[in-house]
């Protein structure tokens, strides 16, 4: 403890937070995917939802994601002080105190959870509550510094805003929004592990078994294509299945081709000493690329089905 206190303090006091910081503790980037999933799930559902309300909905999940952002990075303070690529977050780099973190962040997922109560209904707000939870206990505490497969199992807790998004529309659970789940949780394994590959040096720095330090390049890689080959047949799924129609069915066909093109030269290829990871790094770009325009893809194909 007396190590982090000292790593959170400057000539002994802690150094002043603003807005900023609070915000740099939501992890806006991965939140921007979490509340556009969502707004896609909840725009492909049937039926009419209030705008007004339907906003609220959105705003719920966004919170409850910055939350869940927010308690993991003070949880993580520590593990990010060592890592060259977190090293300045506002816990570790010293602009903000751990208690004012954790207050931040259990107050947004309370916030978030009785606004979506009030504003759709209560199996979205227990299915908000339920990925807040999943991502920072499941996840964060136990999962990630224990196993190699804890983005494996951890990624349910990003594949829920699509669900939640659908739910708070309907009221109810229906077969595409579970796919658009699946896709998700088969999608976060081959997007992190080309992440890991290339910040591999940062995790093994502060004792994570990521799978690249566990297992090593080679077993990474070719779990990286297999995750893609499967991700990409639940990709296309709907459309067979008669949940989707030919705009998303050939969008997904055609973008899951490429991910697991870009999945064959990563998974295939040995590492190159002193590389710049190109592949590794075009893979991470496209997928994050992928799952916007496809699920965009989702939402043209129930206004404008072909």
């Amino acid at each position: 403890m007396s190590d982090m206190t000292h790593s959170l303090t400057h000539a002994g006091t802690a150094l002043p937070a603003d807005w900023r910081d609070l915000f740099a503790l939501t992890k806006p980037r991965v939140m921007s995917l979490v509340v556009f999933t969502a707004a896609c799930g909840l725009l492909a559902a049937p039926g009419h939802i209030h705008p007004v309300l339907a906003f609220s909905s959105i705003l719920a999940i966004a919170l409850g994601a910055g939350a869940s952002g927010a308690l993991n990075q003070w949880y993580e303070a520590a593990l990010d002080a060592k890592m060259k690529r977190t090293a300045g977050r506002p816990l570790p780099a010293g602009r903000l105190d751990p208690q004012t973190a954790l207050q931040f962040g259990v107050g947004l997922a309370a916030f978030s959870v009785f606004l979506m109560l009030f504003a759709a209904n209560w199996q979205a707000a227990a299915l908000l509550t339920v990925s807040i939870l999943f991502y920072v206990i499941v996840y964060t505490m136990w999962l990630k510094p224990r196993t190699p497969q804890n983005i494996v199992i951890g990624g349910a807790a990003g594949a829920f805003p699509p669900l939640i998004g659908w739910v708070a529309a309907t009221g109810h659970v229906a077969p595409l929004p579970v796919l658009l789940f699946l896709l998700i949780f088969l999608w976060t394994p081959p997007h992190f592990w080309a992440l890991a590959l290339f910040v591999r040096s940062d995790y093994a720095a502060a004792g994570i078994p990521m799978m690249p330090v566990v297992a090593g390049e080679t077993s990474t890689r070719r779990q990286i294509l297999f995750y893609a080959i499967i991700m990409a047949v639940a990709a296309v799924a709907p459309w067979p299945l008669g949940y989707a129609g030919a705009l998303y069915g050939w969008t997904a066909a055609i973008l899951s081709a490429l991910f697991v093109l870009l999945s064959a030269q990563v998974g295939l290829r040995r590492s190159v000493e002193n590389d710049r990871m190109q592949p590794e790094k075009r893979l991470f770009a496209f997928s994050v690329a992928y799952l916007f325009i496809l699920f965009g893809a989702i939402v043209a194909d129930h206004m404008w089905p072909l």
